[in-house]
């Protein structure tokens, strides 16, 4: 079990902006977290996110989700895309005027030389009709490398990430 949580970097936006990037993560822990608090420019309740590892936008990323919203079910799965599932960010309308989208990101054994599994849980409020949601995801990351550098964007770049939203990466040490 993990012993230690290291804040490495972190972003609150004071404006608008396509992605947020971490880059330069030092080797020097176990696992990665990512927890996050994104609200999107989308006129709409959601839009989709996603994240990827080292600048690859290459066919690297294979995932399956499941989530819920109101009493409606859903899953997916997706292998050798571009980039890796991250669960929605709100959008910027009356229904979900002042939320967030709230979501975490696990990352073990990010400099090990063998493919990287993730695992993503993310939870979305609304305040008008449409129901709240929740999402986990299980992923793999095809890269043999230490993960360097993280971005997150929504999956469209018609749309920004907006001001308030939040980033947080920290490092663990098992010891």
């Amino acid at each position: 079990m993990p012993t230690t949580y290291t804040l490495i970097a972190s972003n609150t936006l004071s404006s608008s902006a396509a992605s947020v990037t971490f880059s330069s993560i030092p080797a020097t822990f176990t696992d990665l977290v990512l927890r996050t608090s994104v609200k999107n420019s989308r006129a709409f309740e959601y839009t989709p996110m996603k994240i990827d590892f080292n600048g690859l936008t290459t066919s690297i990323y294979s995932w399956r989700f499941m989530g819920a919203e109101g009493s409606t079910l859903a899953n997916d799965a997706t292998s050798a895309t571009t980039y890796m599932d991250y669960p929605r960010s709100n959008g910027n309308n009356a229904g979900s005027a002042n939320l967030f989208s709230n979501d975490e990101m696990y990352i073990p054994n990010y400099t090990s030389a063998t493919k990287k599994p993730v695992r993503i849980f993310g939870v979305q409020e609304y305040n008008n009709t449409v129901s709240n949601m929740i999402k986990t995801t299980a992923g793999l990351i095809d890269i043999t490398t230490a993960i360097t550098s993280i971005t997150i964007a929504p999956q469209s770049a018609t749309y920004n990430l907006l001001s308030g939203s939040s980033f947080f990466l920290y490092g663990i040490k098992n010891s």
